[in-house]
């Protein structure tokens, strides 16, 4: 007999902050909830109920992203104030401080086994950073304009950026270069993730969009208009089979990507709903927005998730195996290979020098939770990066790059500008010639009267 497919259902909610949430995610374990807000707090609630609700107060503008760790431990979040901080998510909230970014931070990543940190930033870099020794290590530059969210793959040897330049790029964290571009010629994406085992990535559209790629082939696999207005968030359930987006027009959609459809509309928000996240086990999500609430929802997927992919005949998304790196295209050379513009300069004891103006030691401003490091460890370091060209050996600097790549991008606008000036031209000769045609049979008419 066929199963009956339940509908997901509004468990609870949760208020705590004066201001919009902006992130929210689950405890590894299921028992607790992290929250961030425009209220610069950050929130650890305890599912249970009744329990006690912890507020962390740190940052000092808008709180953009938090997420735990993956043993649960600590907690990251990002901030307007242009810092990143890491906290011990228990009832004290200690917590140390990363100078990380010259402007805005607006997303944070831990690794899946939790020795690296990705942060994006409207600074136009994403910054990697290790957790063990909570030292910066590496940035990323490629982009143009702000970054608005980085992802670690789930093993860690790629990571996905998506930004306001239009364009999704996708990075080698070993060679630490861009390996793959997605270009968007109508909106930016808000949000990028990996599906669980790293074969696809979905992109939340500002132009209501959805969209799934497969990485190793380079290809658009679905497309998904669903909302009418942009698309903030999205979440991937641990299966794979479905995903959830949060948008502007005030809903969340549940898509099954196997069937290659929407599942689901559901609305309990009043206004835009910015951030959206599956449990790890996926048997709840929860969902905040412009209204300052936090809504836990029961999936109720039950015999939706016992169905098996493999004997379906429909629209699949390919979920075999974690992509190998050569398995991106473009698998011949690539235009960036040979240059290291995204690789930073290494001090004398292996650290990595920060930008200019930055604080080689503040990053990080309570240091009672940094542990010590190991010589070992920075002679490993040192030996990571020997091999990699110095500024002077570098054949094209990266300031150059960028200044080129601004120009062709501003060439292509222009080139767009001149087009449309041409086709308005051409009506605009048009509807004159229809005017002169007319005036002239007007003119016959009346000297034929007269």
């Amino acid at each position: 007999m066929a199963s009956v497919r339940a509908h997901p259902v509004l468990e609870r909610y949760f208020k705590g902050h004066k201001a919009a949430i902006t992130s929210v995610d689950f405890s590894p374990n299921g028992k607790h909830l992290a929250t961030a807000s425009w209220d610069t707090f950050l929130m650890l609630w305890n599912l249970k109920p009744h329990a006690r609700a912890y507020r962390y107060v740190g940052h000092k503008d808008v709180v953009t992203s938090v997420q735990f760790s993956p043993h649960g431990n600590l907690l990251a979040s990002a901030s307007r104030d242009r810092t990143v901080r890491l906290w011990i998510s228990d009832k004290k909230g200690k917590s140390s401080e990363f100078k990380a970014h010259t402007a805005p931070v607006r997303s944070v990543d831990f690794s899946g086994d939790g020795q690296f940190l990705v942060t994006a930033s409207e600074d136009k870099s994403i910054k990697v950073w290790n957790m063990y020794h909570q030292r910066f290590m590496y940035s990323l530059y490629r982009h143009t304009h702000w970054v608005h969210c980085a992802k670690f793959s789930p093993d860690a040897r790629i990571i996905v950026s998506c930004s306001e330049d239009k364009t999704i790029k996708i990075w080698d964290t070993t060679s630490k270069q861009c390996v793959n571009n997605f270009s968007d010629s109508v909106g930016f994406a808000n949000f990028v993730d990996f599906n669980p085992n790293g074969t696809c990535i979905a992109s939340a559209g500002s132009d209501h969009t959805v969209k799934i790629w497969d990485i190793r082939v380079n290809k658009l696999l679905q497309h998904y208009q669903v909302h009418s207005r942009g698309v903030n968030c999205l979440s991937f359930h641990p299966s794979g089979n479905y995903l959830i987006t949060a948008s502007s027009d005030g809903t969340l959609k549940i898509l099954d990507l196997l069937e290659g459809r929407p599942l689901y509309t559901l609305q309990g928000h009043m206004g835009p709903v910015f951030t959206v996240s599956f449990s790890k086990g996926g048997e709840l999500f929860t969902s905040g927005g412009a209204d300052a609430q936090i809504l836990l929802w029961k999936s109720n997927f039950g015999e939706m998730l016992c169905k098996d992919p493999n004997k379906k005949n429909l629209k699949r998304l390919h979920f075999e195996s974690s992509p190998h790196l050569l398995d991106i295209y473009p698998r011949s050379p690539h235009t960036h290979e040979g240059k290291n513009e995204t690789v930073e300069t290494m001090d004398s004891k292996g650290r990595v020098l920060p930008d200019k103006g930055e604080d080689i030691c503040g990053y990080f401003l309570n240091p009672s939770l940094i542990p010590e490091c190991s010589s070992a460890t920075v002679k490993k370091k040192t030996e990571d990066v020997s091999d990699l060209p110095s500024e002077s050996q570098r054949s094209i600097p990266l300031a150059v790059t960028d200044a080129l790549e601004h120009i062709m991008e501003q060439l292509s606008v222009l080139t767009q500008t001149v087009s449309i000036l041409e086709q308005r031209l051409t009506l605009t000769e048009d509807k004159l010639k229809d005017c002169l045609e007319n005036q002239q049979k007007l003119f016959n008419v009346i000297q034929h009267r007269s």
